[in-house]
């Protein structure tokens, strides 16, 4: 049972100050580089390279605000590694299923 996974896409969503970006974009509808600083334990710079990151792997995108970018979850991206998760869950789910009944077997026997 394989299950297709976007080794980048789980990188990036792999570190938490990436997935609070994550949860501080989408509840705020977007936002700035220097904005999410203001709410994160990490400097603007540290900040603009995590973004740099969810851009590259396409969760999040960018467009010009005066000075600043503002940047915006891409929900069908978003969306597409939910469903990864979820098959990489049910596969798991399968293989302790799996377990369970030889272990089961097993104490019958």
């Amino acid at each position: 049972m394989s299950v297709a996974v976007d080794d980048a896409l789980w990188s990036a969503v792999g570190d938490p100050i990436r997935r609070r970006m994550l949860d501080l974009l989408l509840g705020d509808g977007g936002g700035t580089a220097t904005g999410l600083s203001e709410r994160l334990p990490v400097t603007r710079q540290a900040v603009a390279k995590h973004l740099v990151v969810l851009e590259r792997v396409g969760l999040v995108h960018a467009v010009a605000a005066g000075r600043e970018r503002r940047f915006r979850v891409d929900e069908a991206q978003l969306a597409r590694a939910v469903a990864q998760l979820a098959g990489v869950g049910a596969a798991w789910d399968a293989r302790l299923r799996r377990i369970r009944d030889i272990a089961e077997a097993i104490e019958r026997a």
